[in-house]
């Protein structure tokens, strides 16, 4: 998690599995969808592209045989567009930056083979975020600034 917030992505070899899956890319933009590292570097630009000042802060971790969990809080500012991915990998909506800060609950559950991570799911208080930077309830200037961006992410495609 402290890899994907860093920018230091070609340490994600040393802890990603060739053929890990994301469980949770389904949202996320196509080059994120794909296995093994490449897809976690992709999943660790996406956020960075949105959020400076991007942090974990790890509170938990559990192990059960080949099973970790990791309960920590993710922080950072929206200083970008962040952009959802329909499963066709086309964009469904964007969130213009805000500028505010967030601070939001995560749960990781990784699988791991041969000491890398293999598989990964999360929960995440995605709620409190929208909240927190203010995406929801939208006014009407953040309903036209969304379909704005909205359009912008989709010509970049």
């Amino acid at each position: 998690m402290k890899i994907m917030a860093s920018g230091e992505l070609t340490e994600l070899h040393e802890v990603i599995h060739p053929d890990a899956v994301n469980r949770e890319a389904t949202a996320e933009p196509p080059d994120c969808r794909v296995q093994g590292p490449a897809a976690f570097a992709a999943t660790a630009r996406w956020l960075r592209s949105a959020f400076a000042e991007l942090a974990f802060d790890i509170h938990e971790t559990a192990a059960s045989d080949d099973l970790v969990v990791v309960h920590c809080t993710m922080s950072g500012r929206q200083v970008g567009p962040f952009v959802t991915y329909d499963e066709h990998g086309r964009v469904a909506q964007a969130f213009p930056a805000t500028g505010r800060q967030m601070a939001v609950t995560h749960t990781h559950w990784t699988r791991m083979r041969d000491g890398l991570v293999f598989e990964h799911w999360a929960n995440r208080d995605d709620m409190s975020q929208a909240l927190q930077l203010r995406w929801v309830p939208p006014t009407p200037l953040y309903l036209c600034r969304m379909a704005l961006a909205k359009r912008q992410a989709s010509r970049r495609q």
